[in-house]
């Protein structure tokens, strides 16, 4: 089985294997277009650009937070358009972007939410591959002729009503992936409410990586979720449902399987507290 993580020596040695699709998804999100320019800049030969607001998310509603989950069909045939096969043999798709895995683990959750584990991200990023001195290129791929089945798993995922019922049970861990100043309150960026969910624990999603964005080894993954390693269910949390991702993923890395994505996160909870005036 192909781990979650894989090094840029490895993805050169696939680029062209027909087996494997590549996705950038670099993006910022205090400059939406900027992760376009810098696909279009140069970029992993045979990489397709998947962008979180157009391909990775839905238009934003009343409620729902900053990064709803995207259409399914929308987006698998997004996929299927890279050449991604459900079967009979299923495509590995490699995902990496350049913060420290954030957008390239949204992407990773998402296929594995729609039942396609064959699905890893690029240790290091684009800057890792950039460093270790392999190609990049402006040539953008052709489309493929790929046939991409999703199967949406709904236990992986959670609404502000699950969350409400089910936090503070015996069991059950909600997990705030936010950096710590937005975790207590000090400083919010981006939502018009400051604080967290009642009853979360903080578990920063930098954290995952090293400042050069490579995936902390496996022990030091295990160590992190070392207090609620037992626990029955683990529902993380963002601002958007995002960078929560990187914290699932490793969830993964540490071989704990009971964590699950409360998709419209801090954003979401907080668009019902304002109503509340």
């Amino acid at each position: 089985m192909i781990s979650s993580v894989v090094s840029a020596a490895w993805l050169h040695d696939h680029l062209d294997d027909p087996q494997v699709a590549i996705a950038d998804c670099r993006f910022s999100l205090m400059q939406p277009t900027l992760g376009q320019e810098q696909y279009q800049a140069g970029h992993i030969p045979g990489a397709v650009y998947l962008d979180l607001n157009q391909n990775l998310s839905s238009p934003i509603g009343k409620h729902g937070g900053r990064h709803p989950l995207p259409d399914v069909a929308q987006l698998a045939s997004r996929l299927s358009t890279m050449g991604v096969h459900s079967s009979p043999e299923p495509t590995l798709v490699v995902a990496y972007d350049d913060s420290r895995l954030a957008f390239a683990s949204r992407l990773w959750w998402l296929l594995r939410y729609l039942g396609h584990d064959r699905v890893a991200v690029l240790d290091g990023g684009f800057a890792g591959w950039n460093t270790a001195g392999y190609p990049v290129t402006q040539a953008v791929p052709p489309p493929k002729a790929g046939t991409f089945v999703p199967r949406p798993n709904p236990d992986q995922v959670v609404n502000i009503e699950a969350v409400k019922a089910r936090n503070g049970s015996s069991g059950v861990v909600l997990v705030d992936s936010r950096e710590p100043e937005r975790y207590r309150g000090e400083h919010e960026p981006i939502d018009p409410i400051a604080g967290h969910i009642p009853g979360a624990v903080n578990y920063p999603w930098q954290e995952v990586t090293d400042a050069n964005g490579y995936a902390l080894p496996l022990a030091a993954q295990r160590e992190r979720w070392e207090t609620v390693q037992s626990a029955e269910e683990i529902l993380v949390y963002c601002g958007s449902g995002v960078t929560a991702c990187a914290n699932l993923l490793s969830l993964e890395l540490a071989g704990i399987q009971t964590g699950k994505l409360y998709a419209g996160s801090w954003s979401d909870w907080c668009s019902y507290e304002k109503e509340k005036g």
